[in-house]
């Protein structure tokens, strides 16, 4: 059974992107700065969550508890990869979350008391693509960037300076990469 829900629950996507240093923005333009990155093992999760590639193709099992232990360890996460630039105001950043679901959605963003829009992103490319594993957070971060184009936003992260990309994995792990915007040049 485990197997069956998450095939209903994962969709298929590649994407790729290219990371450098020294940027020379006469000929290249950036789009986020990586500031920082961090992996947790959420505790009592080991069972949680499992993906096994095997001759039949990807199995997965999954607990319905993921959402729950997700949420409860999100803000201490948070804290953690903030701590150093002094933010504590989880509104004020940008948002590349992973869409394991959107009882995920949901949990991460009760717990850190965030506006509606917040998951916007992420909510829409999970009702578009459904979860693409890894490759989600990457489309993600390509609809922010155009939506904060469109909308006229000063910067790739909606206007934020700061945001964090959450990914979720086995284990339960939860992968946090710290990203500054960058300005938007129209």
């Amino acid at each position: 059974m485990d197997s069956l829900v998450g095939q209903t629950l994962f969709g298929d996507g590649a994407a790729a992107l290219i990371i450098g240093c020294d940027v020379d923005e006469t000929i290249e333009k950036p789009l986020y700065q990586l500031i920082s990155t961090s992996q947790t093992l959420v505790p009592d999760s080991e069972n949680a969550m499992a993906l096994h590639l095997r001759e039949e193709g990807l199995t997965f099992h999954l607990s319905k508890d993921v959402p729950t232990l997700i949420s409860k360890n999100i803000e201490d996460i948070m804290v953690d990869a903030f701590k150093p630039l002094g933010i504590n105001d989880w509104n004020s950043l940008f948002y590349i979350t992973h869409p394991g679901g959107r009882a995920i959605l949901d949990g991460v963003e009760s717990k850190l008391g965030l506006d509606k829009d917040k998951m916007r992103e992420s909510r829409y490319v999970l009702s578009e693509y459904g979860n693409l594993t890894g490759a989600c957070v990457l489309f993600i971060m390509d609809e922010m960037r155009k939506r904060s184009v469109e909308e006229g936003k000063s910067t790739t992260g909606k206007g934020s300076d700061y945001g964090v990309l959450l990914g979720f994995g086995p284990g339960i792990t939860v992968e946090t990469v710290v990203l500054r915007s960058c300005p938007i040049n129209n």
